[in-house]
């Protein structure tokens, strides 16, 4: 898939915001898949563990390199523990927020300084590379509806589009048989994995579940 460098949470963010449309402040109201991103993303970096259904850093010293994960990392270890569905939407809107900024640093979004009503001053966002994610929408859609092979999938891969399914984000359908697959697959390679994968993805479709009731 293109656009390696991006982090999980980050794949997400902008697959949110091309999903909510050009209205402003739409995606402030999809932080949990990023959130999700993010806890998987330092689970597969061997920063995050499974403890008994418990969201655990491994080392208390250990960093990931980025700032959006690292900023996650710290409030996991300076906060009481929780599971890992907890963690899915607790205190989520920090992380989509810091995500924000990263793209809008790394040019993916563009910030627009305005006034409402001509005197309170805000900030509305942007796709500014809107080809990018359109390709990135594309690319997720055929690993969900099944043109690739799993096991030509790659682990993060599979990974991004469970989670993008658990959103909602590409507003189709998939078979559970295959995100079933594709979650196996997202932790092919690390005892553990696939069960986080599993349990983030739930409580992104069961805050999705809660926000779309009356």
């Amino acid at each position: 898939m293109s656009n390696g460098p991006l982090t999980l949470s980050a794949r997400l963010c902008l697959l949110a915001w091309d999903a909510a449309g050009p209205a402003a402040g739409a995606t402030a109201h999809r932080p949990a898949p990023v959130r999700a991103g993010a806890l998987v993303e330092l689970a597969r970096r061997g920063l995050l563990t499974d403890e008994d259904g418990i969201a655990t850093p491994v080392d208390l010293d250990a960093s990931a390199g980025d700032a959006v994960l690292d900023g996650l990392l710290e409030l996991v270890r300076e906060s009481c523990p929780h599971p890992w569905r907890t963690w899915v939407t607790l205190r989520a809107r920090v992380t989509f927020d810091a995500v924000r900024e990263q793209l809008v640093a790394d040019g993916f979004l563009r910030a627009e300084k305005r006034r409402v009503l001509g005197v309170f001053p805000t900030v509305e966002y942007a796709l500014e590379r809107v080809a990018v994610v359109e390709a990135l929408r594309e690319e997720t859609r055929q690993i969900l509806h099944g043109a690739l092979p799993v096991a030509r999938i790659s682990e993060r891969d599979a990974a991004l589009a469970v989670l993008a399914a658990a959103a909602d984000l590409l507003d189709e359908d998939t078979c559970d048989r295959r995100i079933e697959q594709l979650t196996e697959r997202a932790g092919a390679s690390m005892p553990g994995l696939a069960s986080i994968v599993r349990e983030v993805s739930t409580a992104v479709t069961a805050g999705r579940a809660v926000a779309a009731s009356p």
